[in-house]
């Protein structure tokens, strides 16, 4: 996603830099160069060639007509510095957002070398175990030398028993040490084994961070169209740039999970345990370098307050009475009640709703694609999928924008967000489970 980000525009500059070429070769007394517009750029159509008369007859008109030719000339000068000063933007903005790329790449290698020192500890954390395994099997050693020589001192000298009494108190005292020591290594192994699966529940998978990102896109979009129509705007405005700066392009990246989703072939019935470890290996792969527990947590949060603050109500409602403060009313209560009917005719809706429906759209067939591969909710998953699909190849109406919060809301009944993540970290011990078990 970063590197479609930032993809600089050479086409532009080039475009434009020939263009401005061509105008200052091009004869100023036969065709009037084209004149910038505030978003595109028009060809006009060329103005007849002006006569000019022989300095010999008409030196005196000659010289008036200059003048107009000079004020063309600088019209094209205008035009090229317009189009150099928009190109200067452009590259700035493009700087900042490979600034914002290198800091997420520095996080992601900080995040890299804090786990690869958590994989040292529990290295050197084995190699201690192994080495009381060898002071153990030592002991042990001594302990038959030992009994050895006890055998022998019986054998020969039947008359030394207080020599024997001591030696079978050393015995016993040497087997009390072994019992010690390995109990001793049976709590190291046992903490080793928990240190593991600890590291592995503090990491997200791959899947998981996905959702992390979707999330962020939501709190980002949300906060946005919050300060947009005043929304609370005592908060909105550091929760957008918060938001934002994790997630600078929500409805593009959602829209395009949708679009994922869609085209995803479902997973194989025949998937081995083998495979499934493997599509379990954890990534640091986001796109801010965050892929521990504690960005899901976070994104988690934000949602809670954005849900109690109601501040979605809050826009879906500023976004009706932009075009229909009539019907608002009615409209927020259809949503919200699934057994009552839906307007008797659909309507055309804004740019806005419409982008808000398709967004939302994108969503609902992102978490029901999940569910399906997941299978979670089997009996209606593949159903939502398909509906959500055929509706989403459609032009978005009124009814739409009814059928996606009454979709929304049945996401939120079902708790598939929560089943999601259950059914992820079960995965993830059973594979943890697995993978100790080869060991």
């Amino acid at each position: 996603l970063g590197r479609n980000i930032v993809e600089p525009p050479p086409t532009v500059r080039s475009a434009s830099a020939g263009r401005t070429a061509a105008i200052a070769s091009r004869p100023t007394a036969t065709v009037v160069p084209p004149i910038k517009t505030s978003t595109t750029i028009r060809t006009p159509s060329p103005i007849p060639p002006v006569a000019v008369e022989s300095p010999v007859e008409r030196p005196r008109q000659k010289r008036f007509d200059t003048a107009p030719l000079n004020s063309r000339e600088s019209a094209p000068r205008r035009e090229s510095s317009t189009l150099q000063d928009e190109l200067d933007m452009l590259q700035e903005e493009n700087e900042s957002v490979l600034d914002k790329l290198r800091r997420a790449e520095e996080k992601c290698e900080e995040a890299e070398a804090r786990a690869k020192e958590l994989e040292k500890q529990v290295a050197a954390l084995g190699d201690g175990v192994s080495l009381e395994a060898r002071l153990l099997s030592r002991k042990e050693a001594a302990l038959k030398q030992r009994e050895a020589a006890l055998k022998a001192a019986r054998e020969s000298n039947d008359g030394r028993n207080g020599e024997v009494s001591t030696i079978k108190h050393e015995l016993e005292s040497a087997k009390e040490e072994v019992a010690a020591v390995m109990d001793q290594l049976k709590e190291a192994e046992s903490e080793t084994k928990a240190l593991r699966s600890m590291t592995q529940r503090m990491i997200l998978t791959q899947e998981e961070m996905e959702e992390v990102v979707l999330k962020r896109c939501w709190l980002a979009r949300y906060w946005g169209l919050a300060v947009q129509y005043g929304v609370y705007p005592e908060i909105a405005v550091s929760k957008h740039e918060h938001w934002s700066s994790l997630a600078p392009l929500p409805l593009e990246v959602v829209l395009s999970a949708g679009q994922k989703a869609i085209k995803e072939q479902p997973r194989k019935q025949g998937e081995d345990d083998a495979q499934r470890r493997n599509r379990l290996v954890r990534e640091m792969s986001d796109v801010m370098g965050e892929g521990n527990i504690e960005s899901m947590l976070s994104v988690e949060m934000g949602l809670r307050e954005l849900s109690s603050l109601k501040v979605e109500d809050a826009v879906v409602v500023a976004l009706g009475q932009h075009r229909r403060p009539s019907i608002v009313r009615q409209f927020t209560s259809d949503y919200k009640s699934p057994g009552e009917p839906k307007f008797l005719e659909a309507f055309d809706l804004s740019n806005e709703e419409a982008e808000d429906v398709s967004f939302k759209h994108a969503w609902l067939i992102y978490f029901w694609r999940r569910a399906k591969t997941h299978g979670i909710e089997e009996d209606i998953a593949d159903e939502r999928l398909q509906f959500w699909i055929a509706r989403n190849a459609v032009a978005p109406n009124s009814h739409d924008a009814i059928d996606v919060e009454r979709g929304l809301t049945e996401l939120r009944k079902l708790g598939i967000e929560q089943q999601l993540w259950e059914g992820t970290r079960a995965d993830i011990d059973e594979a943890a489970s697995a993978a100790m078990e080869d060991e």
